[in-house]
């Protein structure tokens, strides 16, 4: 009973970042990646604080410590990210993050000391393969130059490298404390981030101004982004991480499928190619992790 409740959870989380994305793309394009992220962690910062009021006297110092550099390590994941999705493509975006699954299974392996397949390794490789052709504007000039890159491209890896971290402690923080808690604490530190650098813009005046003139993408990308770092982290206190991680990771085909459809955005032949091999990689993978 509790492992299916954490494997829906985990599809929650898998839907809610899917359209998180999409709506976050929109909204950093329109208003930039600090207030995108102002707007989210001030969402979750009021919204989930009533329930996790009293559990904010049960925090330990080793608690504190851990939820402060996993809110660290997110805040410049979340800017990284933001900043591809805001520059580049979201179908070919979206196939890069997905190396955060792997980078996550790494991380299991090196930490959890946990062993791989044969099949997993395979599908990790293929996954890498497919990414390498989304990325490649040109594929007959598969070199070392910045120009073949597309644009977002190096933002989005880095980005992955630090999600896929955050990933792993957040299930550490969510089995320890709470998933509200944990989620809470990150978002509160993010909002209160966020101000000190629009204020040295002096953007934060503008602030409710670029809420009134945006209110149904803002409140959808933040509501969307609060419900899959929720979900997932609760999918953590019922399933292992690695199984939440590569169920939600699947998020990708389901943003790759907005930009696409909704945004009509146009990549070149063998970019669509590496991004369906990507994303089928993830897929996979997802299924034989779990």
């Amino acid at each position: 009973m509790y492992q299916t409740l954490g494997i829906l959870l985990a599809l929650c989380a898998l839907l809610a970042w899917g359209f998180g994305d999409f709506f976050i793309q929109k909204t950093t394009r329109e208003l930039g990646s600090w207030k995108a992220l102002f707007f989210i962690g001030f969402a979750g910062m009021i919204g989930l604080f009533p329930f996790i009021s009293k559990d904010l006297f049960t925090l330990t110092l080793s608690n504190f410590l851990l939820l402060f550099l996993l809110s660290v390590i997110i805040i410049l994941s979340a800017v990284f990210d933001f900043e591809a999705l805001r520059k580049g493509k979201i179908a070919v975006v979206e196939p890069i993050m997905g190396l955060e699954l792997p980078i996550t299974v790494g991380l299991g392996i090196v930490l959890a000391k946990e062993s791989l397949s044969w099949i997993q390794i395979i599908l990790i490789t293929l996954t890498f393969v497919g990414i390498m052709f989304a990325i490649t504007e040109h594929h007959t000039k598969l070199h070392y130059h910045r120009r073949i890159f597309e644009k977002g491209v190096i933002l989005a890896g880095v980005g992955a490298i630090g999600m896929a971290l955050s990933n792993f402690l957040v299930g550490i923080s969510s089995q320890d404390t709470s998933p509200i808690l944990t989620i809470w604490f990150i978002h509160t530190f993010l909002t209160i981030i966020c101000v000190i650098y629009l204020a040295r813009k002096n953007e934060v005046k503008n602030l409710m101004r670029n809420f009134k003139k945006y209110p149904k993408t803002i409140i959808s990308q933040s509501l969307f982004d609060n419900v899959a770092w929720v979900a997932y982290g609760a999918a953590t206190t019922y399933i292992p991480i690695a199984i939440a991680t590569t169920i939600s990771e699947s998020y990708i085909a389901l943003a790759v499928a907005l930009g696409l459809l909704v945004n009509h955005e146009k990549i070149k032949k063998h970019q669509i190619l590496g991004s369906i091999i990507a994303i089928a990689g993830v897929i996979a993978l997802s299924y034989f992790s779990s």
